[in-house]
């Protein structure tokens, strides 16, 4: 057995408090919203809760169950999500296969690459885009949500690598069994993608689920929110509350309200993270380190 230096040592001990340290740094503002969120109004609104409540109470979580606008915005944060990251995932997969040949399999494999590489560095603009989603009559529906973003290329460029790195003879002798292409990509380098494609399905579901500002700009009526945008408008002042949710706020401290509703927010987030953790290094790692 390797005798372990007291150097070595010495340094795993720092490196372990640097660490513990920073998850900390990251824990303290969900705790300390968890915290205000479930504390009495008069505690919060005298911010006299760190991180552990005061005046234990769920009256903010109550309200927030009762807030018709809130689960609307959600149902459509999860509508994105569903066909946002099957779209972005099925797109990503199907470019990412072909551009992974070599370019004596597949020739213009070059010109499709810099294609990517320049769209993903410039785009058209802001107006461009907000005009061409307008002239394709996508305006506050849930595809203008989904279709502008469709291709990730910096997905495709992970995906690619990754499948690159893959011992090319898993291929050859499955053609030589007389599979296709496209047989091949189903029962060969998918079942292989697993890391990778957990990764992309990983940032896909943070982007859409995080995304507020083209709620903003696509979507006419609040009603179609989703839940990023809509909490922009709640902690922008900008209630978006219909009259009965108006009377709620006034028996209810907003700062607890808006507490709630943040912490909510972040649920699919934090229960999503671990089931993919264990993918995510390798996913990203192998993905980004092959040319």
């Amino acid at each position: 057995m390797k005798k372990v230096s007291i150097s070595y040592r010495i340094f795993s001990a720092i490196n372990a408090l640097l660490l513990a340290g920073l998850a900390l740094i990251c824990v303290f503002p969900i705790l300390h919203i968890l915290a205000i969120s479930l504390s009495g109004q008069a505690a919060a609104a005298a911010n006299e809760v760190v991180l552990w409540p005061v005046d234990f109470t769920f009256a903010s979580y109550a309200s927030v169950v009762k807030r018709s606008a809130y689960w609307t915005a959600f149902g459509v944060s999860i509508k994105r999500v569903v066909l946002g990251v099957t779209v972005n995932t099925v797109l990503t997969a199907l470019m990412a296969y072909p551009l992974s040949k070599y370019p004596g399999e597949f020739k213009a494999r070059r010109y499709y690459v810099w294609f990517l590489m320049f769209a993903m560095i410039f785009n058209g603009g802001l107006v461009p885009t907000y005009m061409l989603i307008k002239d394709l009559h996508l305006l506050n529906s849930i595809w203008a949500l989904v279709l502008p973003g469709a291709v990730p290329i910096y997905n495709v460029i992970l995906t690619m690598n990754f499948i690159r790195q893959l011992p090319r003879e898993i291929e050859e002798a499955a053609f030589i069994d007389g599979a296709s292409y496209f047989q091949c990509f189903l029962k060969m380098i998918l079942p292989l993608s697993k890391p990778v494609l957990a990764t992309i399905i990983l940032f896909s579901f943070l982007g859409h689920w995080n995304a507020w500002f083209d709620g903003m700009i696509y979507m006419e009526n609040s009603a179609n929110y989703p839940l990023q945008t809509y909490m922009y408008n709640i902690i922008a002042n900008r209630d978006i509350t219909n009259s009965t949710e108006a009377i709620e706020n006034a028996l209810t401290n907003i700062k607890t309200l808006k507490s709630a509703q943040l912490f909510l927010t972040m649920l699919p987030i934090l229960a999503i993270y671990p089931f993919l953790q264990k993918y995510f290094t390798k996913g990203i790692t192998v993905g980004a380190v092959k040319g």
